[in-house]
Parts: C-alpha cells; structure tokens; sequence
C-alpha cells in the first residue's frame, strides 16, 4: 500500500468545530426524506403498527455504526472521511471502492431529494415543477448551493447551522403538539407484518433518512482536533436525530391513521390536522428549508470524495485543485453540482433512494471493518476508544447483512455494475501512474 496523503499535506482550512459538524450531520440526515418516508408501503405498509421498531432498528445500527466512525474518524483526520478511514486500513483499492460507494450515496440522493424539493416548490408556482421552469429552477438552486461552498468551508458550516435550526423549528413544534393530538386506535388502523422479512425491507428503505453521518465527515481535514470533535458531534447529532424520527412517525401515524400510507406529504397533512390550515404551510415551508439544507449540506461533503480521489491520483488532478484564496475543492464542488442537475431533472426519487441506502450499508461495513482493525494499531492518547471494544464492530457488521438479505436481485445488479465499472477505472489508473514511473 502506498502511504496516504497526511494532514500536514493537506492544504485546507481546519475551521469545523463540534457544533459545526453535528449541525452538519443533523442537516444533511434531516433532509427531504423524513417528509415522505412515514408514509411509504415499504415501511408503514409492511410493519403497520410494528412500524416504530424500523426505527429502533436503525437508530441502534447507527448508534453502532456513529461508535465505529467516531473511533476511525478520531485516528484519520484526512478529507474523505470513510473513505480515507479504509484506505488508510486495507489499501488503495479497498478504500477507493469504500469511496466509490460514498460518493454513489450523494450522487444519489442529492438529486433524489432535488426533485422532491422542486415538485414542493411546483405546488406553491407550478411553473417551477414543470418542463423548462424545473430544469431553470434546479440550475438555480444549485448554482446557488455550489457558490456558497465554493466560497470557504466557514460560509458552508454556517449556513447549514442557521438551515439546521430553521428545520428544526417546525418538526419540533408539530412533535410537541401532535402528541396531544394522536388517537391511541390510529396506531393500529395500518395493518402489517413484524417478521423478520417485513422488518429488514422496512429498515433497508428508511435508513436512508438516517443516513448523512457518513458524508458529513467527507470534510475531516477540515475539522479542528478530530480526535475530540468527531465522537462528540457524531453521537450527539444521531441521538437527536432518532428521538425525534421516532416522535414524528408516533404523531403521523396516530393522527392520520389508515389515510398514512401512501400520502405524499404526510408530516403536512398530519400538521393541517392538528394546528389547521396555517400548520399545513408552516410544515411545507419547512420541508422547502430542510430540502435545501440538505443539498447545501451535501455539497459541502459529497464533493470533497471527487477531490479526495483525485488528490490520490485516482481522478484527473485538476478535481484536486484548491481555490487559492477561499482555499476550497472548487473544481470538484462545480462537477459534482452540475452532475446533481442532470440526475434531478432526468430520474425520480424512489429508485435514487434505494440505490443511496444499498451504498450506505456498504459504507458502513467499511467503516466497522476500520474501526475493529484501527484499534489493534497504537494512536495518539486522545483517541477516541469503542466502549465495549470489538464487539461494537461485530454487532454493526451482523446488523448490516441483516439489512441487506432484503435487496432485490435487480438492485443487487446495480451495484455490481457499479463496482465492475469503479475497478475498471482502478485499474486504468493504477497502470497509468505505474507506466509514469517507469518512464521517469
């Protein structure tokens, strides 16, 4: 294995501190998805009143999960995140798939949640849901998004911190009052299954509204003292995130009953139901703020995978370019952003959606398997050790292949297609800089 690019070598910018990055991960996790998933056949239609344990499900893998990122995340402080956390383990080829996967995650979901985000805006003007408007309206939005990324990590971390709080406002207040609006026998209206089968297809669909730990530490050669940062943001942003999931389902689900399943904008409707009219546009209005903080938080991350590839000779080298006075991956942020607008404007959020969660899961084996192995290798004093060692990493790992029997075979032959076609370019690569040393 090649040794890795280290911190000192890195020229960007440490300006992330705890609350800057769990407001990051609370940001890009609470995104778009949360607004439609209570509603899904695949969850609520499968496990009906069960439907709270696909939620216990994956906020104890997460729990599992953030344990083992916060471990690896405070021993590799490179940009790349999970990425940069395998590489550094099981070498190259292992950690550029492991990267592959995560950078698929938001090349994914980023312009899964797009369209949801311009089909809102399309309710509100419909010629920004349709035709020509849409394409202009997505351009915009991401244009927007990629400027104020390009413009320094500092204006990205802030602006997800005032978006966190600006979503944040409306979920909770439909929490604490929906609450004393459910009707107990609603919780039963769904039928459905708890079976094994029922609860891991249930799981493998809604983690993708857990997901975001994993690409909010894309950016971690730009975060200050890692070792203690990463643990505390990570834990404390998945612990808030899962309390209020759960919330969120118990209130959708009791105050809308059997009308749950299949509603498109069920936060919106259980919100018109409990506070009247004006609860239904304040819950519209905060999906709109939360859509776009997610894909003003997701492009702060995701890009930061193309320049970690690049800057390790996978990619062409100018995606590894740094804006000499911003000192941002500025290349890498205008690619990735123009790729996100044609996958918006040409594909539809369910299919994005589970091809994000399958990478997902995959990325957080990665990231167990990093932990489990990184805590055999002496570190600094002030790593961050697993309370309850390696069976945190083992518990994660069987916990994921649980998650995974429930993918379908055409699913699965996405994903294969994806990792013919990423060693394909790994071989290309590796053969090119080889036959360059050759030569010189």
């Amino acid at each position: 294995m090649s040794e890795p690019a280290t911190p000192s070598r890195e020229n960007l910018v440490r300006a992330i501190g705890t609350w800057g990055l769990a407001a990051s991960i609370v940001n890009v996790t609470i995104g778009g998805g949360i607004f439609r998933l209570p509603a899904s056949a695949d969850i609520t239609g499968r496990l009906g009143a069960a439907t709270w344990l696909a939620y216990v499900v994956c906020g104890v893998l997460m729990g599992l999960i953030v344990l083992c990122i916060a471990e690896a995340g405070s021993r590799v402080s490179l940009t790349g995140g999970p990425y940069a956390y395998v590489e550094v383990t099981f070498g190259r080829y292992v950690g550029f798939m492991v990267g592959v996967m995560l950078w698929l995650i938001g090349a994914t979901a980023i312009p899964g949640v797009a369209g949801l985000f311009a089909d809102a805006a399309g309710r509100l003007v419909p010629a920004l849901g349709l035709g020509l408007g849409r394409w202009l309206f997505l351009g915009v939005i991401f244009g927007a998004v990629a400027l104020i990324n390009v413009l320094g990590v500092r204006q990205g971390t802030r602006l997800n911190a005032v978006l966190t709080v600006a979503k944040l406002v409306p979920l909770v207040l439909l929490l604490v009052g929906g609450l004393f609006a459910v009707v107990p026998a609603n919780l039963h209206a769904v039928h459905g299954s708890a079976s094994a089968g029922s609860l891991s297809r249930a799981s493998v669909v809604l983690i993708f509204a857990f997901s975001g730990v994993e690409s909010a530490l894309v950016p971690s050669g730009e975060v200050r003292d890692s070792a203690r940062t990463v643990p505390r943001a990570v834990l404390l942003a998945i612990a808030l995130v899962t309390v209020l999931y759960i919330g969120l389902q118990v209130v959708a689900q009791g105050v809308l009953g059997a009308a749950l399943v299949g509603d498109p904008t069920p936060l919106v409707s259980a919100a018109a139901r409990v506070f009247g009219p004006w609860g239904g546009v304040l819950l519209s209005a905060g999906f709109l703020i939360s859509a776009f903080g997610y894909l003003s938080g997701m492009m702060l991350a995701v890009p930061r995978a193309l320049y970690a590839f690049a800057r390790d000779g996978i990619l062409p080298r100018q995606l590894a370019a740094v804006h000499p006075r911003y000192h941002t991956p500025w290349v890498a942020i205008v690619a990735q952003s123009t790729l996100a607008w044609v996958l918006a404007v040409t594909s539809g959020f369910d299919k994005l959606a589970i091809i994000a969660n399958v990478s997902a899961a995959f990325v957080y084996l990665g990231c167990a398997a990093a932990a489990w192995k990184l805590r055999r290798i002496p570190a600094q004093a002030d790593a961050f050790r697993v309370p309850g060692g390696p069976a945190v990493s083992i518990l994660a790992a069987v916990a994921i292949l649980f998650l995974l029997a429930s993918v379908t075979l055409q699913e699965w032959s996405v994903l294969l297609a994806v990792i013919v076609v990423s060693s394909l370019l790994y071989l290309v690569a590796t053969r090119g800089r080889g036959a360059q040393r050759a030569t010189t």
